[in-house]
């Protein structure tokens, strides 16, 4: 299949060369920095207000990788949610409503806007739910999500090509399902820009070794932030669990 019609993450799948997929063999000392930093316990970061924050996980993942993460913003004084999404292997229109459900059920248990925190394709679903839903989303953070056009490391797409097969397979979707030729909720809505109502940042690493990096730059460059680590160390790592904190405490969930 031609690469335009390949899955619709972040807009458009393509192919890119020279990435340092190698990098990503780094991802266990960045979970082993994060159990041994002071961050990881709550110690000098600010502390939370009690509102709901839902992490959502990348292609591919579920909710249980992203245990780190649950567990520290409640140790650290926020109301965490798993996303519910399942596993990140279907339909993003199928994802985003799930979502949604779980955003519209934090929301109504603690009758304030939730804040999104989502990795790698997570974020992308993010992103395009609270602009498609500003009223219910304070904040959106992605790490290391697509934001528009992706170019990813082949290996990524052959494993999207295979999502897409068993999506479209499984019949409930149409035959343009996960392909940019479809025109469901997300992929219509994807790329589009929060409003300035939800305050939104994008945290980044340039030794990504899955996605190149400047894709998942968000158009303000002043809302980016660069981190060292690899991408699917983002989930793990103490410099974004710090940044992480302090984007948290400036935005008050109302």
């Amino acid at each position: 299949m031609a690469t335009k019609q390949r899955a619709a993450q972040g807009g458009r799948l393509e192919p890119a060369t020279g990435l340092p997929l190698w990098r990503e063999a780094f991802v266990l000392r960045d979970w082993l920095s994060l159990r041994t930093s002071l961050v990881y316990n709550g110690f000098g970061v600010p502390h939370g207000d009690g509102s709901p924050v839902v992490v959502i996980p990348g292609f591919l993942g579920s909710d249980r990788y992203l245990m780190e993460l649950h567990y520290w913003l409640k140790r650290i004084g926020y109301r965490p949610y798993y996303s519910r999404i399942g596993r990140n292997a279907d339909c993003p229109d199928v994802l985003m409503r799930r979502l949604l459900q779980t955003v519209n059920r934090a929301r109504a248990e603690n009758r304030c806007k939730v804040r999104l925190i989502g990795h790698s394709l997570g974020g992308t679903i993010a992103r395009t739910l609270a602009a498609r839903k500003p009223g219910a989303v304070a904040q959106v953070i992605t790490l290391a999500s697509p934001i528009r056009a992706a170019q990813v490391h082949p290996a990524v797409l052959r494993a999207a090509d295979a999502v897409r097969g068993r999506v479209q397979n499984a019949g409930a979707q149409p035959e343009s399902c996960y392909t940019v030729g479809c025109t469901c909720a997300f992929v219509t809505s994807v790329g589009e820009t929060p409003p300035p109502s939800v305050t939104r940042t994008a945290i980044y690493t340039k030794s990504d070794g899955i996605v190149d990096w400047r894709c998942c730059l968000d158009e303000d460059e002043h809302l980016n932030i660069e981190v060292k680590g690899t991408h699917a160390g983002l989930a793990f790592n103490p410099s974004v669990y710090r940044v992480v904190a302090r984007l948290l405490a400036e935005v008050k969930a109302k």
